[in-house]
């Protein structure tokens, strides 16, 4: 496919753009002598560089150089093999909590039966002891009138014994 009119003109006029001059050194120099020229020529080129690109419209840009692609597959397979790893720690991970959580229930569900049976036991001597009190309980009420019983006795010792003083007072007399 052959450009057409302004494309043609455009792609010549890229062509004909001029391209800065490079320090090349025909002669037959010492290879050490050669290189500090072309590090001198190149920090010179570096530093006659403009810092805004005033060169009508043409930026200037240095070769990317890419490292070699390793082989994607591989790659691949390299990070599947990783991704399974660390899935399966997580998943054993997961296992082990729940294992220990089951764990936990199964001695949460001991401790709530041995508290059970416990309380079980605290109803069944408590049902006896109110057995027992429930039992004891016309003596009780028999020890309360006896205790009534007593204190009236006692009063009437007093009002007696009052009446005997005054009775000996009467017959001092």
């Amino acid at each position: 496919m052959a450009a057409s009119g302004d494309e043609a003109a455009a792609m010549e006029s890229i062509s004909k753009a001029s391209v800065p001059p490079t320090d090349l050194n025909l002669t037959a120099e010492p290879e050490h002598k050669r290189e500090a020229a072309t590090n001198d020529a190149t920090e010179n080129q570096k530093a006659k560089r403009p810092s805004n690109n005033n060169d009508g419209g043409v930026e200037t840009a240095e070769e990317a150089t890419e490292p070699a692609e390793p082989d994607i597959s591989e790659l691949c397979r390299d990070m599947f093999d990783k991704m399974a790893v660390f899935l399966q720690g997580e998943l054993t991970a997961t296992c082990e909590d729940y294992k220990l959580l089951e764990n936990m229930n199964k001695l949460t569900s001991l401790k709530y039966m041995e508290m059970k049976d416990i309380s079980i036991n605290i109803s069944r001597n408590l049902q006896d002891l109110n057995q027992k009190y429930a039992s004891l309980q016309p003596y009780l009420d028999q020890i309360n009138q006896i205790e009534e019983q007593v204190t009236a006795l006692e009063q009437a010792a007093y009002k007696l014994d009052t009446y005997s003083k005054k009775l000996d007072l009467i017959s001092s007399i």
